[in-house]
């Protein structure tokens, strides 16, 4: 198998220092380096392991196997969102802007409201896990997702828009256990140009 068959670890847009103070450089780039980087290699190491008892014909515990694959590619392509719909303070808009926007108030009633049930979403999530906002095309609603590790509690075919961390490798070093300052934080940096670029695709 070539390298293209395999996961590679994405190229962030900005510098880790790029998202403080809400994101220190040190806690940015251990999570980047670190904690994403060992999803991708893992996801990899149990790809060989697979194509490997493929070419031996011998027999996996495929329950144990896809389990493990199922929360590394969840970690891997999460991360990946996540490092997108962020970008430093000072190139973002506060809130989202045209259709999404009026969709949000939509369905939330107001942009503060949606803020709101995002934040409970995400502030609720037992153990480690992430808020997301996603969209069902089906009934053209944008809806909160709130997903337990990387693959728990995830909506079938939904679209997501934007994703929030709540591993505590996320925010650890700079908020300590206070999982409320680091959501409060993290509405400072949300690149909705990226989120909107999302939302434009999922609803075409």
């Amino acid at each position: 198998m070539s390298k293209s068959n395999f996961y590679t670890l994405p190229e962030l847009k900005y510098k880790f220092k790029d998202l403080e103070p809400y994101i220190s450089e040190n806690q940015l780039q251990i999570h980047y380096e670190k904690h994403h980087q060992a999803y991708v290699r893992s996801a990899n190491s149990i790809l060989e392991k697979i194509d490997k008892a493929r070419k031996a014909r011998l027999d996996l515990d495929m329950k144990a196997v896809l389990k493990e694959l199922s929360f590394n590619i969840g970690g891997h392509l999460l991360h990946s969102l996540f490092w997108q719909n962020m970008a430093p303070s000072k190139k973002n808009n506060a809130e989202p802007g045209g259709v999404l926007k009026e969709l949000l108030k939509k369905e939330f009633g107001s942009f503060e409201r949606f803020k709101q049930e995002f934040a409970q979403t995400a502030l609720s999530v037992e153990g480690s896990g992430w808020a997301a906002l996603a969209f069902c095309s089906q009934t053209a609603r944008p809806i909160n997702m709130q997903i337990e590790k990387h693959n728990n509690n995830i909506y079938p075919a939904f679209s997501i828009l934007m994703v929030l961390d709540v591993f505590e490798h996320a925010y650890y070093l700079d908020y300590r256990n206070d999982r409320t300052k680091f959501i409060e934080a993290f509405w400072n940096i949300v690149n909705w140009e990226e989120v909107e670029k999302r939302f434009k695709k999922a609803a075409k």
